[in-house]
């Protein structure tokens, strides 16, 4: 048994059990994998995976029970390595983050400054995806951490941590009847067209809630994936936007005027997370507490061994 026969039966499971992706992801031959993956279920007397002829079609019951094993063994492996590197390279190595575009874009740029300033021989590589595809990096190791407001709390393979709490803002062009001084409510927003972010994203389901409960079904004249996009189209005319109000800022969007509405949505919470088990490169932890002071190295270790942490 070898990490390389591990290794193939994992990327056949996660590119859907098509052996040319699995070679070029592996950087080999498709008759390479299939000689890995025939070796290890004849050293372990099962076969791992259902076959049409000679294609995989699925897993068999055997694989099912096999497959966490091998994720923990090549995860464990990895882990390894980083305990390894720690000692050896000290501050130096990848730090792989996968955000939102809220998050990538308003929320990270301070952080990643300061670390960069404080880390210079650490190599930071940074994604880009929905909250669900931010989850799925974290799952797959393509990511050590993961910021995003929703999803993560949801995985229970991943350690989500409270990091900061924050409320959505309106934005409108300067002469919109909305600042007439008047009180801002959901009954006078709704009679605009929104422009608000995609179902998923950036407290929308926060959003959708707060129409709901009052009986108001608001036109959504575009939804988008980040508020520059919103931004964009509300300074032409679309519509009313609905934003995260670190997205706002006076300097830069000087041809908008935002209006506070966090007594109309609910307080949203953004989390950082973790694979739970991963081992931590002690970079990674000054990372996490340059971004959520109140995540130390402490309180996210007591976090990954199963302790609760409230902000």
């Amino acid at each position: 048994m070898n990490f390389q026969q591990l290794r193939s039966v994992r990327e056949a499971v996660r590119l859907g059990f098509n052996l040319t992706d699995v070679a070029e992801a592996l950087h080999t031959s498709q008759p390479g994998v299939s000689r890995q993956i025939r070796e290890l279920e004849d050293e372990l007397g099962v076969d791992i995976f259902v076959r049409a002829g000679k294609r995989l079609t699925g897993l068999t019951a055997p694989g099912e029970a096999v497959l966490p094993i091998v994720e923990r063994l090549l995860h464990d492996a990895d882990n390894l390595k980083r305990a390894g590197a720690d000692y050896a390279q000290q501050d130096h190595g990848p730090l792989s983050i996968a955000a939102t575009h809220s998050q990538a874009r308003y929320a990270l740029p301070p952080a990643v400054r300061d670390f960069r300033g404080s880390h210079p021989g650490v190599q930071l590589q940074l994604h880009q995806g929905s909250p669900k595809q931010v989850a799925q990096m974290l799952l797959d190791g393509e990511a050590d951490i993961g910021i995003a407001t929703e999803a993560l709390a949801q995985y229970p393979d991943l350690v989500a941590l409270p990091c900061y709490r924050w409320t959505h803002a309106v934005l409108v062009p300067p002469d919109h009847p909305l600042l007439d001084g008047g009180a801002l409510t959901l009954k006078r927003l709704a009679e605009y067209p929104l422009i608000t972010y995609d179902a998923g994203y950036t407290g929308r389901s926060h959003i959708d809630e707060a129409f709901e409960r009052e009986g108001l079904t608001p036109t959504l004249a575009l939804t988008a994936m980040d508020a520059d996009v919103i931004k964009t189209y509300v300074e032409l005319g679309l519509g009313v936007g609905i934003v995260a109000s670190i997205a706002y800022d006076d300097e830069r969007d000087r041809h908008l005027r935002a209006l506070d509405a966090r007594h109309l949505f609910a307080v949203n919470m953004t989390r950082l997370a973790l694979k739970r088990g991963s081992y931590l490169r002690a970079y990674v932890y000054d990372f996490i507490e340059s971004f959520a002071p109140s995540l130390t190295r402490k309180v996210v270790q007591r976090a990954l061994d199963g302790g609760k942490v409230e902000l």
